[in-house]
């Protein structure tokens, strides 16, 4: 056994204390349950009556190893947000109303995403039911809950703060009430947990009444607050965005920006028929760039700055221009293979070649079809093909004009000769967004999460259903009570009565009907009497599995606030009747009292029992396993006679993982990630039967999973970061006939496959491998790296760009003006400020030492 083996072996899973108050020159009053009232601006935060030393939970000013380990937790995060996203991240504040299933779920993703603060809002008392949505309410809270009112804030606190030391986690104090929320020592606050910073967003995941909730979006939206909304009732979920009247957008996309090396440049006198260009008539003069790789990647509308350009055109260096798409008619019958060799060797030519080629195919196809009398009056069949290694520039628009000054400048690209580079930039967008009191009314037909739905219209019911909800609660002082028909009778009463007032409203939302998205000519239509009495009578549960996807959904909407990534269009609903299969009375109650009542409610005791004895091998606890391990654990599964979960890892926990892998802290780094993984989970439900393994899973693991194994399973779930291990899961769970569920990340993108066996295509049917990927796993990179590639993208990221990329760039702002280069440097996160010193007394140590210049033979030498 290694010394590592044995350390595992010995270590104990006591979490470490709850983090403790820092210490501070404020004022404080104490109460009168002994908790203390802090913050002069504002007395509505409290916690514990206990101290730690500055720097602490409340992520306050860093020094020395502080600021390395601050920098190692989010190393991955900066490179999915980028340096300057996260740099902004640290000051948003977030209020998150609500503290059930989503409000946690938020809090945790934000908490790990490092934002400045996190502030909690909920006073409603702990319940056992309150244990199958957030993971962090324990019995004792329950106990607690009873007798001495302990809320859900409270009960979330102490293990929301000890995510991540860095970042400040609070809550309003119990007096604060919906109403209160409102003024200037909450919502208004301008020192938000003393990091003298505004609240950025407000989080609300739970239905407010109707007049506070539309009054928290007005003060919202009056102060330049994000405004998100993220609720799940029963089987349906929404999600509302609202970035305010004037909302920045800084990058749309959130992707790599392309660099292209140009190839060639003409100019096209008179455009031809067949040569298509968006904007660009027949007979103009158009300006046509070759790029030197096969796919531009680029999209009408987008801008480059020309890098690089040579002799005469060495003027348009540094100015940007808007691009369009190059595309050419080519005659349906002709039938060319866009991905054939001769296709690609014909694109080598220059355009005019190109267009000549495709002249003479047009002609001779055309000729060939008029010559049918069959075809007489009909329309002869063209497609239209992109040509994805060609730009034309736009000339005529204000950054054309700039280019060129006018438009007899044009011939001097005919100076091209060689060399050249096109830098794609992304300019500003600028967005309004409605309020929430108008996209209740005038969102005619509201996003659903599934396309098919929104074609359909069925997110025009679930619309109604929250307007009806609302008014059902104004009118009545409570939310619609589980399973009760009358409540039921009435939101549907309701919704039917909102309906009918808004059909000579233009553009509102109500009963009409709707194909392929879009209103028929106000055709009215039925309600969907069922879905929204179902919405009614499960509105007081939640699933866990809505839970995880609203709170991943709204830390995201959070995050745009920086101004990184597009926000969704307002409204998103999702609505998953395929849960509800039976709602027998005997099956779905009576409840007894536990922490699955609500899942019991919705899909029965039946479903209960089985999925108590499901056989689940959860492969992977990584960021998504360890997200799988705790909705399998809150949901019950593996709980009975019958049941297990197995979870297999081989990696161990590092640093960097602290700010995905929520399940493990700081003292878990070292050890195995399902063994800690595991031992959480257990903790959180100890009735799941769970076994951790270290084992890989493949062919030289058969002697452990063999044939007895995989057909006691009754699932298989990947949670992996590379193609070799999940080609072999899906070969396994086919030859067995297991169903398996698949997903994978990369940065901000997600995928997700539901595999059963022959019923659904496998994931070896598809031509995916490590070789085309073009980005490598974190985790592989470090731990487990297996490809000659993968120690060259090491060796880059480790040396590459701290001293070609980074370093030179500091250094060179430095140089050309000081004042601004500290300016800059205020703006920097803690460990990039340090990096950053270090990288330029490096470079003028190194001039020192070469008598005050370095000319290109020493920049050779330092390089090598």
């Amino acid at each position: 056994m290694t010394k590592r083996e044995r350390s595992s072996s010995n270590t104990t899973t006591t979490r470490p204390p709850n983090p403790k108050r820092v210490k501070t020159n404020n004022k404080t009053d104490d109460d009168t349950n002994g908790t203390k009232i802090i913050n002069k601006n504002s007395k509505t935060m409290q916690s514990n009556n206990e101290k730690v030393t500055w720097g602490g939970w409340m992520g306050a000013h860093k020094t020395g190893n502080d600021i390395d380990q601050e920098s190692e937790r989010i190393d991955r995060q900066k490179a999915a947000f980028g340096g300057d996203t996260i740099a902004r991240l640290k000051d948003l504040n977030v209020l998150i109303v609500g503290c059930a299933g989503v409000g946690v779920e938020t809090a945790k993703n934000l908490i790990l995403s490092n934002v400045g603060g996190v502030v909690l809002y909920d006073n409603e008392v702990c319940k056992e039911v309150h244990r199958g949505s957030n993971f962090y309410v324990t019995p004792e809270d329950v106990a607690k809950g009873e007798e001495e009112g302990v809320t859900l804030a409270e009960a979330s606190l102490g293990e929301l703060r000890s995510l991540n030391p860095f970042c400040r986690v609070d809550i309003l104090d119990k007096s604060t009430s919906t109403e209160s929320l409102l003024g200037e020592e909450v919502v208004l606050s301008k020192d938000v947990l003393g990091t003298h910073r505004p609240y950025a967003a407000i989080v609300v995941t739970k239905l407010l009444p109707k007049k506070a909730l539309l009054a928290l979006n007005e003060t919202a939206r009056s102060n330049g607050i994000a405004f998100i909304m993220a609720i799940t009732n029963g089987v349906t979920s929404s999600i509302f965005s609202d970035f305010g009247p004037h909302h920045e957008i800084t990058d749309a996309t959130g992707e790599p920006t392309q660099t292209l090396a140009v190839a060639n440049v003409e100019v096209i006198a008179e455009k031809p028929k067949l040569l298509q260009v968006e904007g660009v008539k027949d007979g103009e003069k158009v300006v046509i760039l070759t790029v030197a790789q096969s796919d531009h990647g680029l999209e009408d509308g987008d801008v480059v700055v020309l890098e690089d350009m040579r002799d005469e055109m060495e003027v348009l260096n540094g100015k940007s221009v808007t691009v369009k798409r190059v595309a050419i008619a080519s005659p349906t019958a002709a039938k060319v293979d866009t991905r054939g060799v001769a296709f690609k060797t014909a694109l080598a030519l220059p355009t005019s070649s190109v267009i000549s080629n495709f002249e003479r195919q047009f002609d001779f196809y055309k000729i060939a079809f008029d010559g049918e009398e069959e075809n007489s009056g009909k329309k002869f069949p063209v497609r239209t093909i992109t040509i994805f290694n060609r730009l034309a520039l736009v000339l005529n628009d204000d950054k054309g004009k700039k280019l060129l000054d006018d438009s007899s400048k044009v011939d001097i690209f005919d100076k091209y000769q060689s060399g050249g580079l096109l830098n794609q930039v992304r300019p500003p967008i600028a967005k309004q967004y409605l309020s929430l009191t108008e996209t209740l009314e005038k969102t005619p037909v509201p996003q659903m999460l599934r396309g098919e739905d929104w074609e359909l219209g069925k997110g025009v019911d679930v619309h109604l259903s929250i307007a009806a909800v609302l008014e059902f609660h104004e009118s009545s002082g409570h939310w619609p009570r589980l399973h009760n028909s009358d409540d039921a009778a009435q939101v549907l009463k309701l919704a039917d009565d909102i309906s009918n007032a808004r059909k000579e409203v233009e553009g509102s939302c109500w009963s009409q009907n709707i194909q392929y998205g879009f209103p028929m000519g106000g055709e009215p239509r039925d309600l969907d009497e069922k879905r929204i009495k179902r919405y009614a009578r499960l509105f007081a549960t939640e699933l866990t599995g809505f839970c995880a996807f609203l709170g991943g959904a709204a830390a995201q909407e959070v995050i745009k606030a920086s101004g990184k990534f597009t926000p969704i269009d307002q409204w998103v609903h999702h609505d998953e009747c395929a849960l509800v299969v039976d709602e027998c009375p005997s099956n779905v109650g009576p409840l007894f009292g536990s922490r699955y009542d609500h899942q019991i409610a919705i899909m029965g005791k039946d479903f209960q029992a089985r999925l108590a004895n499901q056989r689940i091998f959860l492969v992977g606890c990584g960021a998504l396993g360890c997200e799988y391990l705790k909705g399998l654990a809150l949901m019950g599964a593996g709980t009975g006679k019958d049941g297990k979960i197995w979870v297999t890892d081989m990696d161990r926990i590092e640093v960097s993982n602290l700010s995905r892998q929520f399940l493990f802290r700081q003292n878990d780094v070292g050890h195995p990630k399902s063994v800690r993984g595991a031992l959480v989970v257990e903790r959180w439900n100890p009735n799941v039967n769970i076994e951790a393994l270290e084992k890989k899973v493949g062919t030289d693991s058969e002697d452990h999973f063999d044939d007895k194994f995989w057909e006691s399973l009754s699932l298989c779930w990947n949670a992996l970061d590379n193609v070799e291990a999940r080609k072999y899961t899906d070969a396994r769970c086919l030859f067995f006939s297991k169903a398996l569920l698949e997903s994978g990340t990369l940065g901000t993108k997600c995928n997700h496959e539901v595999i059963l066996p022959f019923r659904t295509s496998s994931y070896n049917d598809g031509e995916e491998s490590d070789d085309n990927e073009n980005q490598i796993a974190m985790c592989t990179l470090r731990s487990f790296p297996y490809l000659p590639k993968h120690c060259i993208e090491f060796a880059k990221q480790a040396y590459f760009s701290d001293y070609f990329e980074f370093g030179p760039e500091v250094y060179e702002s430095f140089r050309q003006d000081s004042l601004a280069f500290f300016e800059q440097l205020d703006t920097m996160e803690p460990g990039d400020q340090s990096r950053s010193l270090r990288m330029i007394k490096a470079f003028i140590d190194l001039q020192e030492e070469a008598g005050g210049t370095i000319d290109f033979d020493g920049c050779v030498r330092i390089a090598f």
